[in-house]
């Protein structure tokens, strides 16, 4: 079932996810799905909460304490996802669009990337410089 949703949503990006840089959902504007995304950093990804909690590039960023909050707003494009929180792998492999999901994530020379599923992120990690490079490409086509 996982996977036909990732073959829609796929087929779908470029109608329904052009215009959101950032992956959000369907149904709330949180990022990373309310993960505090400073966790990731810290070796453990936590949810976080309203209490702590900001805007950024029109979606709502939770975080667990005010210290990682604080960090976040000192450098939001340090702890940001890359490719906006979409999966890494289909931006590198399909120029596609499909959900990040916080439980499959990697940090790769200090940026965090997140996967759709277990499948595709044991896909990502057989070539991850190759599918970096590639989705650097493709995500900055998105841009112009």
């Amino acid at each position: 079932m996982r996977h036909l949703l990732l073959i829609l949503s796929l087929f779908f990006s470029s109608f329904s996810f052009a215009s959101q840089e950032i992956y959000t959902g369907l149904f709330n504007s949180d990022a990373v799905s309310g993960y505090d995304t400073v966790s990731f950093f810290e070796g453990k990804p936590v949810k976080g909460s309203s209490k702590y909690q900001t805007e950024y590039m029109d979606a709502d960023w939770l975080f667990s304490s005010q210290e990682n909050l604080d960090k976040f707003k000192a450098d939001p494009t340090k702890y940001a996802p890359q490719y906006g929180g979409h999966c890494a792998w289909a931006i590198a492999a399909n120029d596609g669009l499909a959900p990040g999901d916080p439980t499959y994530w990697k940090i790769v020379d200090g940026k965090l990337y997140l996967n759709y599923d277990k499948s595709v992120w044991n896909k990502w990690n057989k070539d991850i410089p190759g599918f970096i490079e590639q989705g650097d490409i493709n995500w900055a086509k998105r841009a112009n």
